[in-house]
């Protein structure tokens, strides 16, 4: 590991913060987030994790990828949308200096294939279970923190990346390096294609999600037929799905007010992640002749929901 490694970050909101702030910390960190007014308040006062963390952190950061040009980076960690996930990339790539790693730590399905759509470079996947989100330009609560992030290489080899999962941990980031980390992707995508959704439909009011029986148990009978579509393609899941779920049911982690970034989206009017996530695990189960009938109407309330809200 070296304390010279320089690291863009593409989106720097809740997730992309928490992990600039703190890679800032033992890395070079360079920012890329199309906020122009979040930019100015973290180039004028730095940018300040609440909650779990407290650290101001100041790193270079810009709106257009043109900055980037003579700026050699060795990994470029991408953490917008899933669905914007092209739109944020392919403007960049003409700009990335050297031979940097891709790496997505990005909710849902469908990025590593976007990735490897739009160039060569070698591309590592993973997950983070770290929790946040915005609360002003230049601020992001951070409220969930230290469940360990996964990542593996994709496109490269082990050796190419394993570097950055000691930065991550020098950083106070727990991070665990996987030749295949499919086990751990699946199990967060399998929470976040439940939980995102179930947030947006109890119009983000996480204690609808843990004090109403009927939504638990809704939970419950998403989580098994989710964990069915794992099992036929073989993946071994490398933790609970419902660790987080049960530990905040039996008290053990405090119940947060966030009810998952999708209930953020909908309240904003933006559009959600619903394709990545719900739709994706949907047409997976269908394209190996699984039924998931309690997940599919979850996802086709969303989808609508997802509509409805943009259109007010």
């Amino acid at each position: 590991m070296s304390s010279t490694k320089t690291i863009l970050v593409v989106g720097c909101g809740a997730i992309g913060g928490i992990y600039a702030a703190h890679l800032a910390q033992v890395a070079h960190v360079i920012g890329l987030d199309a906020n122009a007014e979040h930019v100015n308040a973290i180039r004028t006062h730095g940018l300040q994790l609440t909650g779990r963390s407290h650290i101001t952190s100041h790193f270079e950061i810009h709106t257009d990828p043109a900055a980037l040009a003579q700026k050699p980076v060795d990994a470029v960690l991408i953490l917008v949308k899933s669905q914007i996930t092209a739109l944020a990339v392919k403007p960049l790539l003409p700009h990335l200096q050297g031979n940097p790693v891709l790496v997505t730590l990005q909710n849902g399905m469908g990025n590593v294939e976007v990735l490897s759509d739009l160039c060569k470079l070698d591309i590592t996947q993973g997950i983070s279970l770290e929790a946040g989100r915005f609360t002003q330009p230049g601020v992001v609560e951070h409220f969930i923190h230290g469940e360990d992030s996964w990542i593996g290489p994709v496109r490269g080899s082990l050796d190419r990346m394993a570097w950055l999962g000691e930065l991550m941990n020098a950083s106070g980031m727990p991070t665990k390096v996987a030749q295949d980390p499919r086990g751990a992707i699946w199990s967060k995508f399998i929470f976040n294609c439940v939980m995102n959704p179930i947030g947006a439909l109890v119009l983000g009011q996480n204690r609808a999600r843990y004090e109403v029986p009927e939504v638990a148990e809704l939970i419950n009978q998403m989580f098994v037929e989710c964990e069915q579509v794992a099992k036929a393609q073989g993946i071994e899941l490398m933790f609970d799905p419902m660790h987080i779920v049960k530990k905040t049911r039996s008290g053990e982690m405090t119940m947060t007010k966030h009810a998952g970034s999708m209930s953020l989206d909908v309240a904003a009017k933006r559009e959600t992640e619903i394709e990545a996530l719900t739709g994706y695990m949907v047409r997976k189960a269908h394209s190996l002749g699984l039924k998931i009938p309690i997940t599919e109407t979850v996802y086709r309330l969303a989808k609508g929901v997802d509509f409805a809200a943009r259109q007010t």
